[in-house]
């Protein structure tokens, strides 16, 4: 059974940074491609950034230069560290894995950006 959990929510200032984790159990982590979306107040969720199996990474151009993906295969561990956060970045942050089928989704963690 596919178990996505993320943690790291929080409220924060304009500027500040946060980090969020995604920890992965019942599957072979490693093999997956994973990332995280996001679904803002009132819209649509949207891709912010993901990493192969291999490591190649993509990020959306709203957050380039600000956040940053990275995994933990020996710790089936996903993370998302995000700097100089704005007030558009305020969203249900959801961690996603996906390996050459439907993606397995987290219950998703909020995080709001306000001063």
């Amino acid at each position: 059974q596919v178990q996505l959990v993320e943690s790291g929510e929080g409220l924060v200032q304009p500027g500040e940074s946060l980090k969020l984790s995604c920890a992965a159990s019942g599957i072979s982590f490693e093999h997956y491609a994973v990332g995280w979306y996001r679904q803002p107040p009132g819209k649509q969720r949207e891709l912010v950034a993901q990493i192969t199996r291999d490591g190649a990474t993509t990020m959306t151009d709203s957050v380039k230069g600000r956040f940053a993906i990275s995994r933990d295969n020996a710790k089936n561990m996903l993370y998302l560290q995000m700097n100089n956060l704005k007030s558009e970045d305020t969203a249900v942050y959801y961690c996603f894995a996906s390996f050459l089928g439907p993606r397995n989704w987290g219950q998703g963690t909020q995080v709001t950006v306000s001063s």
